[in-house]
């Protein structure tokens, strides 16, 4: 240690020396190196004859030596205990038992099977519900009472919107929110957008999830509040982030779409998955509810289909069926069971209709009375026995809906011994005769590797087969396939659709019906609000409705200016059309045929129309193409491509090919007289037809009288008065 102070001392010397003499040092070196190392004998003798600078100077270079040896000391010891921990502790992510054990080939098997992988992963905690005070827990009770009756589609909605106020007046918070979006949709109270934007704003300060994408939803579409896409973007940020499956399915929409944000399948994938996770966790074996998608623009031309039934209808076949229709029994028993069509999902009224066929001996009675008393519910106690009875009937007679319960029975040993062999038996059964439950359960026996060996290229196949009917959990089960690429090539494209299709099948989509009633009870502006905020959640008709009633003048929540209204139509439009709608499509040729809410640009126009025409066959847009080529407008003048087009147009659908003769023999007239003008302008006689004094018709007066031909056609087929060529 002696020996490195000195060395170290030295150096000091040397550069303190170096240092002090600066340029003149290096001058004198240059000169003579004699006198430079004599000078730095000197400089080195004279400062070791000062003790008071060497005693200063020792006394520093300890101190620096005992903080540099302190610091390696704790390197040193913070470096063993790291090794320590990386020999000792295991992945945290990995089961202990596993950790240590894994060898080689079983890290091979996790490769071949991804879904292990998931398997080995820790479950999230779960999140402790905070106990409710007794008022609370009142207001709680009058508000799941209240939702029970919304649900159920109530004649008496204005008590059940009481009955939530009541609620929400308690402090009760979901109850707050439901009355928020009741004030925005004028649903048993009156349309006040102003109170539910305060509770809304209420709310989001505490940090409410629901509450953001409340805000979101009205900053997104100029509701009541100014359009602001950043305020709605930040809302809805904040309302994914605290699991609001609104905010979720909004923000994913946007990233799926690439509206107001850059495209992110990614992205938009994980906010779905979300989402279904949810809907296929609260869907039932047989599917859930059915929600009918009815478009307006269909509807308004007479070529609705899947609308709702009439009162009249529901009511003849009620009568039929008491008087001992079968038919009509299992029917209506049907629209019981599944809801939808206007009919309210009612099992005690199902199971009375299925209890009349019955007794007939009727299969598919007999079917969902087992399927019923298999799942109960609506008051109705689940029995094994009863529904083991009712599946057996049906399978007897060879009906698929009993050989699936059968197999669900003999799968999950309700009422039987567990047998995977026997349920796979009687799901082979019924998927063979295209049931979906038999496909559906077949794909997850696969999928699981539940009584067979587990092969994902056979799960894809049921789940495909199952998704065709529109199956949740199918659906939802492809595109978990899909976004882990068990069994099929991985495509996040892929995944973000089905799951989109999962998440547009979750409870909320009743809204769609209640927006179709409120349209039809000639509340408008009800009717497009709700079709508003379900266009927010990315619903492809409720976009397409919302823009119908804007094009209409119906909604007059953005006022009566009509340039204000083709502006927000055509947003809306264009969402919808980029969704694969042929109608939106068309119409966004149409507004920029005619210049509403955007600059007129016939080249825009043609290119929608050609779309429309080439990918979704539209007889509207083909006919459309055919008026633009025969006028020469957006196109080149083409009269052969012009009865072209007409001819697909009679092709395409039946209710063109009234117009399209029209326009063809209108087009044949035409061109018959515009040759006879070219024969007659070559003739010698020409001069006396053609001269200013003659009577003769001139080339306007010909064409305007071709055009009568036509005329009528373009009459039929026009959807509006102040519609264009459509």
């Amino acid at each position: 240690m002696d020996h490195l102070k000195v060395y170290i001392l030295w150096l000091c010397f040397v550069l303190s020396a170096a240092t002090a003499l600066g340029p003149e040092s290096n001058k004198k070196a240059e000169d003579s190196s004699d006198d430079d190392e004599k000078s730095l004998e000197n400089l080195e003798s004279e400062t070791l004859n000062d003790p008071e600078y060497y005693n200063e100077l020792t006394e520093a270079i300890n101190k620096q030596i005992m903080s540099m040896q302190e610091y390696a000391d704790a390197v040193s010891k913070t470096t063993r205990l790291l090794k320590k921990e990386e020999e000792n502790i295991e992945p945290n992510w990995m089961p202990p038992s596993k950790a240590s054990n894994l060898q080689e080939n079983e890290f091979e098997n996790m490769e071949e099977n991804p879904q292990d992988i998931l398997d080995t992963l820790p479950p999230l905690p779960e999140e402790k519900e905070i106990e409710l005070s007794p008022e609370m827990k009142e207001a709680k009770e009058v508000f799941e009472a209240a939702m029970v009756k919304l649900d159920r589609r109530s004649p008496d909605l204005r008590g059940a919107i009481l009955q939530v106020k009541q609620a929400a007046d308690w402090g009760y918070v979901p109850a707050k929110i439901k009355l928020a979006w009741s004030y925005i949709y004028g649903e048993g109270v009156e349309l006040d957008v102003e109170k539910a934007k305060k509770i809304f704003e209420e709310l989001s300060e505490e940090g409410n999830a629901d509450a953001h994408a409340g805000l979101g939803f009205l900053h997104a579409t100029g509701v009541g509040v100014p359009v602001s896409q950043a305020r709605a973007l930040l809302h809805y940020t904040l309302g994914a982030l605290g699991d609001s499956d609104y905010a979720q399915m909004a923000l994913a929409y946007r990233h799926w779409a690439g509206a107001t944000l850059p495209g992110s399948c990614p992205r938009a994938m994980e906010l779905y998955m979300k989402v279904a996770h949810k809907v296929a966790a609260q869907v039932s074996l047989s599917g859930g509810p059915a929600v009918q998608r009815v478009r307006l623009m269909d509807e308004a031309d007479g070529a609705g289909s899947g609308a709702a039934l009439d009162t009249d209808l529901i009511e003849y076949y009620q009568l039929l069926a008491e008087r001992g229709d079968v038919q009509a029994q299992v029917g209506l028993g049907q629209l019981h069971f599944q809801g939808g069509r206007g009919v309210t999902l009612d099992l005690n009224k199902a199971l009375h209709y299925f209890q009349q066929a019955a007794k007939t001996g009727n299969a598919v009675a007999n079917a969902f009375l087992g399927k019923i008393y298999l799942e109960g519910g609506d008051g109705i106690k689940a029995d094994n026995d009863t529904a083991l009875r009712y599946f057996r009937k049906a399978a007897e007679l060879n009906n698929p809906v009993g050989q699936s319960g059968l197999g669900i029975m003999y799968l999950q040993g309700r009422g039987v011994p567990k047998d995977t062999a026997t349920a796979f038996k009687y799901f082979a059964m019924a998927a063979n005769q295209g049931w979906v439950e038999g496909q559906l359960h077949l794909g997850f026996m696969y999928f699981g590797g539940i009584g067979v060996r587990r092969d994902f290229k056979q799960a894809n196949k049921y789940f495909s087969l199952a998704s065709q009917s529109g199956h949740v959990l199918a659906l939802y089960h492809l595109g978990q396939m899909h976004a882990q690429g068990l069994g099929v090539l991985r495509s996040c494209t892929t995944a973000v659709e089905l799951f989109k299709n999962v998440c547009e099948r979750g409870p909320w989509g009743a809204r769609l019906m209640l927006a179709h009633a409120a349209w039809r009870a000639r509340d408008s502006d009800s009717a497009f609000l709700q079709y508003l905020a379900m266009a927010e959640r990315g619903y492809e008709v409720a976009q397409s409705n919302a823009a119908f009633l804007l094009d209409e003048g119906s909604a007059r929540a953005f006022g009566a200016a009509a340039a204000e209204r083709w502006r927000r139509a055509l947003q809306l439009w264009a969402r919808a059309a980029a969704q694969g709608c042929a109608g939106a499509r068309v119409k966004l040729g149409d507004y920029h045929y005619y210049g509403q809410g955007t600059p007129r640009d016939l080249d825009a126009a043609a290119h929608h129309y050609r779309v429309a025409a080439d990918t979704l066959h539209s007889a509207q847009a083909t006919f459309n193409l055919g008026y633009m080529h025969e006028r020469g407008l957006g196109l080149a003048r083409d009269l052969h491509l012009a009865k072209r087009c007409y001819d697909l147009a009679a092709d395409a659908s039946p209710d063109a090919r009234l117009p399209a003769a029209l326009a063809l023999a209108r087009l044949h007239a035409h061109s018959a007289l515009e040759g006879l003008l070219e024969s007659l302008s070559q003739s010698p006689l020409a001069f006396i037809f053609l001269s200013g004094e003659s009577t003769f018709l001139s080339n306007w007066d010909l064409y305007l009288i071709s055009a009568l031909v036509g005329a009528l056609g373009f009459v039929i087929y026009l959807r509006r008065p102040n519609q264009p060529v459509n």
